[in-house]
């Protein structure tokens, strides 16, 4: 046995034994670093130990052998061989998906005698230099190495295993389990995180959950919900020459690691944002929807990243409370990062109204397009679209008379509750562009709100007659508008506009952009 395949273990030498074959076609690759999700890393070319909770790691040359510690945190008990034994197995066979010539195999660990005492995984020492945290931290380009990570996980998530039971990991049932259950795991760092960040946190996440069964029973429907990694982290990610080589899975719990593919790709963009580059963030999640072919609510995105980042959190409580040095920082930053998340998630139905060239499409318009993919629905085109024309096509009908009688308006505001409940129930939010003068319509959208778990914010815009007449004029002048409104139309639906207490009034005779800003800040 060579100097380099020696392990020392309580005065022992360990042996390991012959790692399991790798297939001709495995490349050769530099010598290589620790295993993921180390504190900290020996340089190059050092013998060294690195302790985690549940591992020793020895690092020797070109390997790596990782000795399971024989304890018991509740989420794995290591305490016999055998389980021991097992959780290597697990950790070679699931790693070896994403790094099949990283994960070497199993050595034996036998004393002088030869007697058997324990087990450890044998790796091959990667780069640390080449680990994306740290080619993030050094501010070096990583577009292409985000783009090649986002590829190989896009086809990873493909070739992994689901079934009926593996989905149901993805349905609302389970996912309110695991933020319960994660609610209950902080409670010890309550007054570390702050207990209002805490009960927010947890409001806003179950809330959101609440509205969405239809949207995670469609993600299960469509096989999005599969064995992935569950634990990836920018420091367990290396990006060499021939492509990423993906470490540490979370292998002790499978009903940790599986769950929505999304939720997997999360993980990475939270640890992104947390080495402070969340435009990398941005581009990697991008990339993978690119890659994959993924359609889903950017408030899906927001949703899981929270998660990853709140059960970060209380990692880093656990590692405070062991008193490692800047794990109080980081706790609360993750923290902070999850309701930050969720805030931007919440699913939201905006009602945009007022009488005739008050401006309401372009406000509308303008909120729809400066948001993460909000749906616009405008109550002229629905009404035209009803009655078999284009959006553009002018009607001649009185108010109150044929297309815009009773019975049309009717049908319009249904046809706009539908499509706005569909939307809202799969996690997007809704922008309503309609004149909104009816109290019983609006009694409705607070309805829908409220079955769906989504903010109502109700937007009333307001100008001058004058002013609004002019825009009127213009307005036909120019053609190729839904709308049919006359200033006649306009004086019509100001007698028989109901009052609305609840709505934020938007004047709109100054600059577009004022008045955006105003109605971003009350939407926001």
């Amino acid at each position: 046995m060579s100097g380099q395949d020696q392990v020392l273990t309580s005065a022992q030498s360990a042996t390991p034994a012959t790692a399991d074959p790798l297939p001709s076609s495995i490349p050769s690759i530099p010598p290589v670093s620790a295993a993921a999700g180390q504190p900290s890393r020996p340089g190059a070319g050092h013998l060294d130990t690195v302790e985690t909770h549940t591992a020793t790691l020895f690092f020797v040359g070109d390997r790596v052998y990782k000795i399971k510690k024989p304890v018991n945190l509740g989420f794995v008990d290591y305490r016999t061989r055998q389980a021991r034994l097992a959780a290597c197995e697990a950790e070679v066979r699931l790693n070896r998906r994403l790094a099949p010539d990283v994960y070497l195999g199993i050595g034996d660990i036998r004393d002088a005698a030869g007697t058997l005492h324990d087990h450890m995984v044998v790796m091959r020492r990667l780069p640390d230099e080449r680990r994306l945290s740290s080619l993030v931290i050094s501010g070096a380009r990583v577009q292409p190495q985000l783009r090649a990570i986002a590829r190989r996980l896009a086809v990873f998530h493909e070739q992994c295993q689901t079934s009926p039971e593996i989905a149901r990991a993805g349905g609302l049932a389970a996912l309110q389990a695991l933020w319960l259950e994660g609610m209950m795991g902080v409670e010890p760092f309550r007054d570390l995180l702050d207990g209002e960040v805490v009960d927010e946190i947890g409001r806003l996440a179950l809330r959101y959950l609440d509205g969405r069964a239809a949207l995670f029973a469609e993600r299960q429907r469509a096989g999005r919900v599969r064995d992935g990694h569950g634990d990836l982290l920018a420091e367990d990610v290396f990006c060499l020459d021939d492509g990423p080589r993906i470490l540490d899975c979370l292998e002790f719990d499978q009903r940790l690691r599986v769950g929505d593919v999304l939720g997997d790709v999360a993980f990475l963009a939270m640890d992104l944002e947390r080495l402070g580059h969340p435009e990398a963030a941005r581009y990697f999640l991008d990339a993978y929807r690119e890659f994959s072919g993924e359609t889903h609510p950017a408030s899906l995105e927001h949703l899981y990243i929270a998660y990853r980042a709140f059960v970060r959190a209380k990692v880093a409580g656990i590692r405070d409370h062991q008193g490692e040095p800047g794990a109080a920082d980081a706790a609360r930053e993750l923290a902070a990062m999850a309701l930050r998340h969720l805030r931007r998630g919440r699913v939201r139905l905006v009602l945009v109204g007022g009488l005739p060239g008050t401006g309401k499409s372009t406000l509308s318009q303008g909120l729809a397009d400066g948001a993460d993919g909000w749906v616009r629905i405008g109550s002229d085109a629905v009404r035209k679209g009803l009655a078999g024309l284009a959006a553009e096509q002018p009607a001649a009908d009185a108010f109150g008379a044929g297309l815009y009688g009773p019975q049309p308006t009717e049908a319009t505001y249904s046809e706009l509750m539908q499509r706005a409940r569909t939307a809202l129930e799969r996690g997007e939010s809704v922008v309503l562009d309609a004149s909104w003068t009816s109290g019983a319509h609006r009694q409705l959208a607070a309805r829908i709100a409220t079955e769906t778990d989504a903010d109502l914010v109700e937007l009333c815009c307001v100008a001058p007659r004058e002013v609004a007449a002019a825009r009127i004029a213009r307005r036909a002048a120019l053609g190729g508008d839904a709308s049919d409104a006359s200033i006649a139309v306009h004086a019509a639906m100001a007698v028989r506009n109901d009052p609305w207490p609840t709505a934020h009034e938007v004047p709109t005779t100054g600059p577009v952009d004022d008045a955006m800003r105003a109605v971003r800040a009350l939407v926001a």
